[in-house]
C-alpha cells in the first residue's frame, strides 16, 4: 500500500494510507497513543518480570520499540511475536522519528526491529526477543502461550475483515488464562466477540483524541 509520512501533534511521525483514508496512529500523537494503550494499559498493567506478547500489526514498529525500552527500564524479559503482511522497507523505517527524543544509541535498535530476519527468534537486547511473521494475521493459529495481545489493526470501519469473531477468537485462544487483550477499538461487535471467547471486557479512558479504549481478560483456557 502507498503511504505518506505525517507529523502528529506530539511531534512523532506516522503513516497515512490514501487508499484507505487511514492513519497508522492517532494524529493527536503517535507515541502518546501507543504509550497509553499498549504500554500503560497493557504491559504496565500486567506487571510481570517475564512477558510473552502477541501483536496484530507490526506496522511502523512503534509498539515493539516502546516495549523494548520499557523492558530494559523495568528489568523485564519480553518475548514479542508480531504479524505484518506489508512490512515497511528499511529506508521507510529510517524516516520515522521515534528515537528523536531518546539516546542516540536507540536509532540502531529501532532499525534492527525492521531489518532483523523474519520467522525466527532474534534477541535484540538482553531483555527483548523479537519474532516477526511476514503473514496475514488472520492465519494466527498459536497455542495459549501469550500473556498479552496487542491488537492494533486498521479501523474496523476501514477493514472489517480484520475484526471478525473468527479472527479475534484466534488471538484469544493464543492467550494464557488471565492473559489480557488490549486495543483502541471499543465497538460493540468487538466487545461481544471477545465476551463470546470467555473474556471479561473493560472500557478504560483513552489517550488524547480518544474517549475510551478496551482491555479484556481471559477467564479460562479454552
Amino acid at each position: 500500500m502507498k503511504h505518506e509520512f505525517i507529523e502528529t501533534e506530539d511531534g512523532s511521525t506516522t503513516l497515512y494510507v490514501p487508499e484507505l483514508n487511514e492513519h497508522y496512529h492517532s494524529v493527536h500523537g503517535a507515541i502518546q497513543e501507543s504509550q497509553h494503550i499498549f504500554i500503560q494499559t497493557g504491559i504496565g498493567y500486567y506487571n510481570s518480570p517475564s512477558v510473552h506478547i502477541l501483536e496484530a500489526g507490526f506496522g511502523t514498529g512503534l509498539n515493539a520499540f516502546l516495549t523494548l525500552i520499557y523492558a530494559r527500564e523495568h528489568n523485564m524479559q519480553v518475548i514479542y511475536h508480531s504479524f505484518e503482511k506489508y512490512p515497511l522497507t528499511e529506508a521507510e523505517a529510517g524516516q520515522l522519528n521515534y528515537t528523536a527524543s531518546t539516546d542516540c544509541e536507540e536509532k540502531p535498535l529501532f532499525m534492527q526491529l525492521h531489518s532483523c530476519e523474519w520467522e525466527k527468534d532474534i534477541a535484540l537486547t538482553s531483555h527483548f526477543t523479537l519474532h516477526k511473521y511476514q503473514a496475514d494475521f488472520r492465519e494466527v493459529n498459536l497455542p495459549p502461550q501469550f500473556d498479552i495481545v496487542f491488537f492494533d489493526a486498521f479501523n474496523p470501519d476501514v477493514q472489517p475483515h480484520l475484526w471478525t469473531e473468527d479472527v479475534l477468537s484466534r488471538f484469544c485462544k493464543a492467550l494464557k488464562a488471565n492473559g489480557i487483550f488490549v486495543t483502541y477499538c471499543v465497538k460493540g461487535i468487538v466487545k461481544q466477540a471477545l465476551r463470546n471467547q470467555d473474556m471479561t471486557v473493560k472500557r478504560l479512558p483513552g489517550p488524547p483524541g480518544k474517549r475510551e479504549i478496551l482491555r479484556a481478560t481471559k477467564n479460562s483456557c479454552l
